[in-house]
């Protein structure tokens, strides 16, 4: 099934479905992630509050993938695809930091 995000709104309102359809309270989802109860109600409040890194690791704790497709190909299978939709792994490390800046690791940042 497909959450298409066009808002924050809708983003949160998904997090918040995909945790309860999980049969997950905040905290257990917290404690998979090292988080406490709050932090996850607040992301689900305001999802624009995290890092992509972080909303990607709360989406794989979810049990989802994000896949990008361009508007004109929704409900199309792209061309060599295989029926698996898994997402890449983002670098632990931020951009500026894999770019030889000051940036840490996001490993590194607080949640």
């Amino acid at each position: 099934m497909d959450y298409p995000i066009q808002s924050p709104g809708q983003l949160s309102s998904h997090l918040r479905a995909l945790r309860k359809t999980r049969g997950l309270s905040q905290q257990q989802l917290g404690a998979m992630l090292g988080v406490g109860q709050t932090r996850i109600a607040r992301i689900e409040r305001d999802p624009t509050s995290i890092r992509a890194d972080q909303l990607l690791a709360i989406l794989s704790a979810l049990g989802v993938d994000v896949v990008l497709r361009p508007k004109a190909a929704r409900g199309a299978t792209p061309a060599g695809a295989t029926g698996s939709t898994s997402a890449r792994k983002a670098p632990a490390r931020s951009d500026r930091a894999a770019k030889g800046g000051k940036g840490r690791a996001a490993a590194d940042e607080p949640w």
